[in-house]
């Protein structure tokens, strides 16, 4: 007899995601295994495989799919398949999982005027989300960035920074406080990771908090004890911070305010992950990464930016260096497609990002976003938001 994926005796609908479960047990093999890569035929056929269990499991998806005769039998090439708004994330419940199936959802993090986004979850699509983001996060952050970006105008190569010499700093409340929010939920995965990697776990911790009115706010007094080792700001262990753009304005006012800076130790981190969401005053990204260096004593190159969405369950990262071009992992491909047309740009041209993350697995894999960028090889540069747009809060601000 089948089960489902609480252990109950399996409807259709079950055994159809038993073949979603078993490409989820797949793909996390291939996301484990660093010496296999995911060339462009494997990846074809891997999004057309799960294109067809999505049309077939996922019935919002498939009335979408029908509507633009988009099909199994007619989609020959992973670029033909057919990409949903995030908008319409807001509207429809585009998931293969029953309701009794549902053990987590992640909500966009636009205004509060506007419904969010849903991205509905079980325990095996969150394993698949926990091997994605960690898989990309570990490898990117522990070799040089020079091996997935040429160095541009000389700049050379960060050094090699292993993970367990890292103590971490995380400028958003807990998940406890925020179980909607896929980036908190991806730094709490950061966070046991790197704890069982040598970091000093005692000290490492989420700094933010929930404000009276619900929105987050950073105990600047634990923040600072965290990332400083007395009264003179000095410390001799390396951080990796992470926030949003937002947490980090506060941050930064707070220290200017009081005309404080820090001396973090060289081969500190900062990973910020853009947005604003009205909840402080917005900064251009050249202005905000000087901030951060002058206030902070992260040097730019140091200063890593991150490219990700609830809709999604992989999440992409910049060189650090000029132009900030983002790189998603290899189960990712990015097209940059004409607002007009809907077709491909040419290199350096400027359109719509539109993804397809194989880690989607009960979800959809083709998701159509209204962020703006340049087309860079296979990598893009994040030029923001498409005109009446809603701001969301891992946008980013024009560089």
């Amino acid at each position: 007899m089948l089960f489902g994926c609480r252990g109950k005796p399996a409807t259709n609908k079950h055994r159809m995601n038993t073949e979603s479960s078993n490409f989820a047990t797949r793909l996390r093999e291939l996301i484990g295994n660093r010496q296999s890569a995911i060339g462009n035929s494997q990846f074809s056929e891997l999004a057309l495989e799960l294109f067809a269990l999505q049309f077939k499991c996922n019935p919002a998806y498939r009335k979408i799919c029908e509507a633009r005769k988009g099909t199994p039998q007619t989609v020959k090439h992973w670029p033909q398949i057919p990409a949903v708004p995030t908008a319409v994330f807001k509207e429809l419940e585009l998931t293969s999982l029953a309701p009794e199936e549902r053990t987590a959802v992640f909500h966009s993090s636009g205004t509060t005027e506007q419904p969010p986004s849903r991205h509905f979850h079980c325990a095996e699509s969150l394993a698949v989300y926990e091997s994605s983001l960690w898989s990309w996060f570990s490898e990117y952050f522990q070799l040089p960035i020079s091996n997935f970006h040429s160095p541009a105008n000389g700049a050379g190569a960060l050094e090699k920074l292993a993970i367990g010499n890292w103590q971490l700093a995380i400028l958003t409340p807990p998940p406890e406080q925020v179980p909607h929010s896929s980036l908190v939920h991806m730094f709490e995965t950061v966070r046991q990771k790197t704890g069982g990697a040598g970091v000093l776990a005692s000290r490492a911790g989420f700094f933010g908090k929930l404000a009276a009115d619900g929105a987050w706010a950073l105990d600047f007094e634990a923040t600072l004890a965290a990332l400083t080792d007395g009264p003179k700001l000095k410390t001799q262990t390396q951080k990796l911070i992470l926030g949003t753009a937002f947490s980090f304005v506060h941050l930064l006012d707070y220290l200017v305010e009081r005309d404080l800076r820090f001396e973090l130790p060289p081969g500190s981190r900062v990973l910020e992950t853009g947005g604003y969401k009205n909840r402080s005053r917005t900064l251009a990204k050249a202005e905000l990464h000087a901030l951060i260096a002058e206030r902070m004593g992260v040097p730019r190159k140091n200063i890593v930016c991150e490219y990700g969405m609830s809709e999604l369950s992989s999440q992409a990262y910049d060189s650090g260096i000029h132009p900030r071009a983002f790189r998603f992992p290899p189960w990712v491909r990015v097209q940059i497609v004409s607002p007009e047309t809907g077709c491909e740009v040419a290199e350096g041209e400027t359109g719509l990002i539109r993804i397809f993350d194989l880690a989607n697995v009960f979800s959809v894999v083709a998701i159509q976003t209204e962020d703006l960028g340049i087309r860079r090889g296979e990598d893009f540069e994040l030029v923001g938001r498409a005109q009446l747009a809603e701001p969301r809060g891992c946008s980013l601000m024009n560089a």
